[in-house]
């Protein structure tokens, strides 16, 4: 296995082209790992640190997870990538309702990706304008602290969300040039992988840190990631596989034989992204009701009430958080799975082959049984990524550390995109080398 990997690394550096796009990608991550310790202008560094360092908040906790740390300091990029993602879910769940999407989908889906493409950015502006306002909101209704003093409608205040806004435009511009110039269509991935991993440290310094559980905490930390890696492995390994016949071809005056084949369909075709999905929508409640507060700060108002009661239920530990987070991930798995199986159109591309699935007509009736399959293999990969999301709050059922139970975060949420996107970047790189004639069997002996 050593071998191996050595004989993989040496012939990914020895590949040119690949070693300028791997170094490309590192030194915008850099750039990027650099820009998320400058903070925004007018923050109180003071009031973040009294905040993040008495907390126990499900809300900040995860959101600062999913920042890179880029929340404990109120960043310019403290908002990441994320308003992006919320937008394209938000054109993702609006593209089947709107007249003639669908149509446009099928017969021209260049078109259509370009024009999803071009109005996720024209939604993502705002989207990332009212979550810097709700951030604001969410940490003075959390933590009942103020890190902009004298925020309102004035223009401190206003370059305060131009300057976050701007600070998410970039991470995105960021992840474009890494899919342009680096590792291809890993771009957003990568960093999202980036600021998961940059806080591995701080957690394992936070977890030494306490004397009493430091090494209960760090065996069930090791134990939950070899385990949690364990599942997450074979999971995303997990196929079943389709017997497809092609059509014999005419030899000359001879007949070839028709051929069996299979086709592979994933357990987990959605890979991590229904996590990242599940993490935006159910902090959404919290952020708007923190920009609510914000905008109506009368403790008497209704709709005030309501926000407060929204976020304190959505920053609590208790068990209807979890069952939400859980249900959300599940029903993101089917959704997401359900888009990139239309997308795919398998049962056209194997008409248009002359392949066919023995017993099953050709056409629509193919399309469905092969969608009936998919939903019911999806069924276990939704299952275990709905546990994966809410096994921090199954440890801490069994065992409670106190402070270094909030270590799990990263074994459970992070440790499943980190896995997703290492895999997929393994995967890719290796298809890049057997382009350029690598070939595992003939390097290993």
């Amino acid at each position: 296995m050593l071998r191996k990997a050595i004989n993989f690394l040496k012939h990914l550096w020895a590949a040119e082209d690949l070693r300028n796009r791997i170094l490309i990608t590192a030194f915008l991550l850099v750039i990027y790992r650099i820009a998320a310790h400058i903070p925004v202008p007018g923050v109180d560094p003071a009031a973040l640190r009294a905040l993040f360092k008495n907390q126990n908040s499900t809300v900040l906790g995860f959101l600062d997870l999913l920042s890179g740390g880029t929340l404990a300091n109120f960043s310019v990029l403290a908002m990441g990538p994320y308003p992006y993602i919320t937008a394209q879910i938000i054109l993702q769940l609006l593209s089947p309702v709107l007249p003639g999407m669908a149509d446009r989908q099928k017969e021209d889906p260049q078109g259509y990706q370009r024009w999803m493409e071009r109005w996720t950015y024209y939604v993502a502006v705002p989207m990332a304008a009212l979550q810097s306002l709700s951030q604001i909101g969410l940490y003075k209704v959390i933590g009942n602290v103020t890190v902009f003093p004298n925020f309102g409608w004035n223009l401190p205040s206003f370059a305060v969300v131009v300057t976050m806004t701007a600070g998410t435009m970039f991470a995105i511009w960021l992840g474009e040039l890494i899919s342009e110039y680096g590792l291809k269509n890993q771009g957003l991935s990568l960093i999202i992988f980036a600021g998961i991993v940059s806080r591995i440290p701080t957690n394992f310094a936070s977890m030494f840190a306490d004397e009493v559980h430091r090494w209960q905490s760090l065996g069930v930390y090791v134990l939950v990631i070899v385990a949690v890696v364990f599942l997450i492995i074979i999971v995303q390994q997990g196929r079943r596989n389709i017997p497809v016949m092609y059509p014999g071809r005419r030899i000359g005056f001879r007949q070839a034989m028709p051929v069996r084949a299979n086709l592979p369909l994933m357990v987990n075709m959605a890979g991590m992204i229904p996590l990242i999905f599940a993490g935006t929508f159910i902090s959404m409640p919290a952020v708007v009701g923190g920009w609510v507060t914000q905008v109506i700060p009368n403790p008497a108002n209704v709709l005030h009430s309501v926000a407060l009661n929204m976020v304190q239920f959505m920053n609590s530990n208790n068990s209807g958080y979890w069952v939400v987070y859980f249900l959300l991930v599940v029903v993101f798995t089917f959704f997401y799975t359900d888009v990139q199986f239309t997308q795919a159109n398998f049962a056209e591309n194997l008409r248009r082959s002359g392949a066919q699935i023995p017993g099953v007509t050709a056409g629509d009736a193919t399309q469905k049984y092969l969608t009936k399959v998919m939903r019911r293999i999806t069924l276990p990969g939704a299952l275990f990524l709905g546990f994966v999301a809410v096994l921090p709050f199954l440890v801490r059922m069994i065992i409670n550390y106190g402070s270094s139970s909030s270590m799990l975060l990263i074994t459970s949420s992070g440790l499943l995109i980190v896995v997703g996107v290492v895999r997929e970047l393994y995967f890719n790189l290796e298809a890049e080398l057997k382009l350029r004639g690598y070939d595992e069997s003939l390097l290993v002996k």
